[in-house]
């Protein structure tokens, strides 16, 4: 296996940290606070209460103007994750590959394919949320669109599943045969 990990490689890591932590964190905030469903039903009681009514419709329009900014957000990260990409295929053509020893372990093995399959998830990631993002310009129909998102989301389970056991598998080889592990990814 690889000892030492490249200047390069080492600031790529962290910077996709950022933006996947970014991507992450506005997906969670989408789903949960910031949620229109709920929103809008917390605005149409709220309203309510002091004799003002509103429609579902208009709450709906304002619970999704309060998300906006923080949506915005999640395009930027998601750009930068896209560009964070491209950068990685170019420290694989540089690198000449993943740097994984061909005589390593089974385990090894296994991990290093999964990251191979995590590899291609992040790209079918990065280039669903290009299309939700210019779908219009692409001249795209609304309907192929939704069918995308539907996708998009599903599938950013799986990354929300593979962040907090990568960083468990770090811990562990960290703790059993790979002594050094952190320390190579952040000073080389």
């Amino acid at each position: 296996m690889k000892t030492n990990y490249s200047l390069l490689l080492r600031i790529w890591h962290w910077l996709n940290v950022i933006a996947i932590s970014g991507l992450l964190g506005t997906f969670f905030l989408r789903k949960t606070f910031l949620s229109w469903r709920d929103n809008s039903t917390i605005i149409i009681e709220k309203l309510s209460s002091y004799g003002i009514e509103v429609s579902l419709e208009q709450a709906k329009a304002i619970a999704k103007a309060i998300r906006t900014p923080m949506w915005e957000w999640h395009i930027i990260f998601g750009m930068i994750f896209a560009i964070l990409l491209v950068v990685r295929l170019f420290i694989l053509w540089k690198e000449k590959g993943f740097g994984y020893d061909h005589n390593e372990s089974i385990h090894m093995h296994i991990v290093h394919n999964s990251y191979k399959v995590f590899y291609a998830i992040l790209l079918f990631m990065a280039v669903s949320g290009l299309i939700l993002t210019w779908y219009e310009p692409l001249g795209l129909s609304k309907d192929f669109t939704h069918s995308i998102k539907e996708i998009h989301e599903l599938v950013a389970w799986i990354v929300v599943i593979f962040v907090p056991l990568h960083i468990a598998g770090v811990v562990i080889a960290e703790n059993q045969d790979q002594k050094g592990l952190v320390s190579k990814m952040i000073s080389g």
